[in-house]
């Protein structure tokens, strides 16, 4: 009997610590906020926005198309009307969405209609997604500086959110991925697959070419 009155106080501890875990979880996923962008191969967004503070995940997927629970495969034959996209979670009292949004246009080339760097046609197209009238006037304010800085015609759309679709377990975290792959470099472990895909799509060079300084996340691969 001894032993169940010392384990009660014991459980009640283990449960109330529980407790606060919970509400510590429910408290934070409250203060997240979402933003969904696409700027041409997933894998290099989520890569970037993982590393800003006040982010809290990047996940790779698919939206704006048509198709229901679109494959790598449909979304990137192009007829499922699909984007390769980001959703970005955030908490907005580390981070704001137009800074968010800042670093996204500087991330990418703007100007180019026709997908992004070596990766062409509409499913590497860039655009900002937006569900509300709030969202939809600072995206526009976002854009139209971003083309008074370049002195350009900036081409990235502003649409409406549509149903985002993760992708396949694969895509998620590639940049920073483990796991043994065959590319046309040879095989190679993903994040190491990762950088040379980077660097011969020539993102970061356009991106330098393009923003110079402003660049946010152009590396040297």
């Amino acid at each position: 009997m001894q032993i169940f009155k010392t384990l009660k106080p014991i459980a009640l501890t283990v449960f109330m610590l529980l407790a606060m875990v919970l509400r510590g979880h429910e408290a934070e996923a409250q203060t997240q906020e979402k933003l969904i962008v696409a700027g041409g191969c997933f894998w290099c967004v989520e890569s970037d926005f993982e590393s800003v503070p006040g982010v809290i995940e990047a996940i790779s997927g698919y939206t704006g198309g048509t198709t229901k629970n679109p494959t790598y495969g449909q979304v990137g034959k192009g007829n499922t009307g699909h984007l390769e996209a980001v959703e970005i979670h955030f908490d907005p009292a580390r981070v704001s969405r137009k800074h968010l949004l800042e670093l996204f246009i500087r991330s990418v080339d703007p100007t180019d209609a026709d997908g992004q760097f070596c990766d062409r046609g509409y499913v590497y197209s860039t655009a900002i997604f937006v569900s509300n009238p709030k969202e939809k006037a600072l995206a526009k304010t976002v854009l139209a500086e971003a083309a008074s800085a370049l002195g350009q015609q900036i081409v990235t759309p502003i649409l409406e959110s549509a149903t985002f679709y993760h992708a396949e377990d694969y895509h998620q975290d590639y940049y920073k991925g483990s796991k043994l792959v065959l590319t046309r470099f040879g095989p190679k472990r993903q994040a190491a697959a990762y950088k040379r895909y980077r660097q011969a799509c020539g993102r970061d060079s356009r991106v330098i070419q393009l923003w110079g300084d402003a660049a946010p996340f152009a590396k040297a691969y």
